[in-house]
């Protein structure tokens, strides 16, 4: 194997890894607020704006069918609604209802424990770095995806 595969493994072994690692502590986040990560996920997507439901897939890297899955046991649950797009009429928008968004705010002072606690392991740094390093890491994927070159 050469040098450019091993990294490839490696970075997507320790993305597999911190997606694990993320999920769970999501889990343990939402859990007190009655969510799950994956409602998390979706209810944070719109949280300021209401989304179609492919749009909300594509920032969250997730198939639409997923989202629209969770958005609808959302809605079920009271905790986001969907509205009228007038950009399209057969894709509604998803938004977040009072309760949802309360659902939202109420994850809010562990998160910030928790990232907090990260923060000081890392240094803040070092975080911002790590950050910098996988947007530009997915953002290379992207490009990869649409078959540019990859750089």
């Amino acid at each position: 194997m050469t040098r450019d595969q091993d990294l490839l493994s490696a970075a997507a072994l320790t993305a597999f890894k911190l997606n694990g690692q993320f999920l769970d502590l999501a889990e343990s986040l939402a859990r007190p607020a009655g969510l799950t990560a994956a409602w998390w996920q979706v209810l944070g997507a719109v949280l300021h704006t209401p989304l179609p439901v492919s749009a909300i897939a594509r920032e969250m890297g997730i198939t639409r069918q997923a989202v629209q899955r969770t958005a609808d046991v959302l809605v079920d649950r009271g905790l986001a609604e969907y509205r009228d797009n007038p950009a399209h009429r057969r894709a509604k928008l998803v938004a977040g209802t009072e309760a949802g968004l309360a659902a939202i705010k109420a994850i809010g002072p562990d998160h910030a424990r928790q990232a907090k606690r990260l923060s000081g392991i890392l240094g803040q740094e070092d975080f911002a770095a790590a950050v910098d390093a996988l947007r530009k890491l997915s953002a290379a994927l992207d490009e990869l995806d649409r078959g540019g070159s990859a750089h």
